[in-house]
């Protein structure tokens, strides 16, 4: 694959109430944005997981959005400031990980901020591709993989046929 051609994979962690209706006001408005950016819509920006995070970057994601309500605005009261302070100590873990920390973003959108979110999609689009591709997946969950041999190391004398006792 060529790298000029290269297309960024992008998961968005974005908030039912306030930037998952923002994304749907951007496409009833028509405005175009990157199509390689995938919304998954959480209830609150407050409840995301961080293995959720992790496990995006293992499965070969590029980079990666989290954006819930403005401050004050949160349908849960404080989730949003609960995501923010998770999210401040959670960038020194992929400082740890070796997961440069601009590979995550997080903003606040309103559901009446189509056009910002096009603005903060973009951005996280052309940051990530700045960066190149993120090909340290394989190496996050290594020491738990188990290598299952190929075809031509098995013995085939020793596979045992259906049926029989072990």
């Amino acid at each position: 694959m060529k790298e000029q051609n290269w297309e960024p994979k992008i998961v968005a962690f974005v908030c039912n109430w306030c930037t998952y209706t923002g994304a749907d006001l951007a496409g009833t408005s028509r405005l175009k944005y990157p199509t390689n950016v995938k919304l998954i819509r959480v209830m609150c920006s407050g409840g995301i997981d961080p293995v959720f995070i992790l496990k995006a970057f293992e499965r070969g994601a590029d980079g990666i959005l989290i954006s819930g309500c403005h401050p004050n605005d949160c349908h849960y009261n404080a989730g949003n400031f609960h995501a923010r302070r998770r999210w401040t100590f959670f960038h020194e873990l992929l400082d740890y990980l070796g997961i440069e920390k601009e590979r995550l973003q997080f903003s606040w959108v309103s559901a009446s901020e189509g056009k910002k979110f096009v603005d903060v999609v973009s951005k996280v689009v052309n940051d990530v591709k700045a960066m190149g591709p993120f090909k340290n997946y394989e190496e996050l969950n290594s020491e738990f993989v188990t290598k299952f041999p190929d075809d031509s190391m098995v013995n085939k004398d020793v596979i045992m046929k259906e049926g029989e006792a072990v």
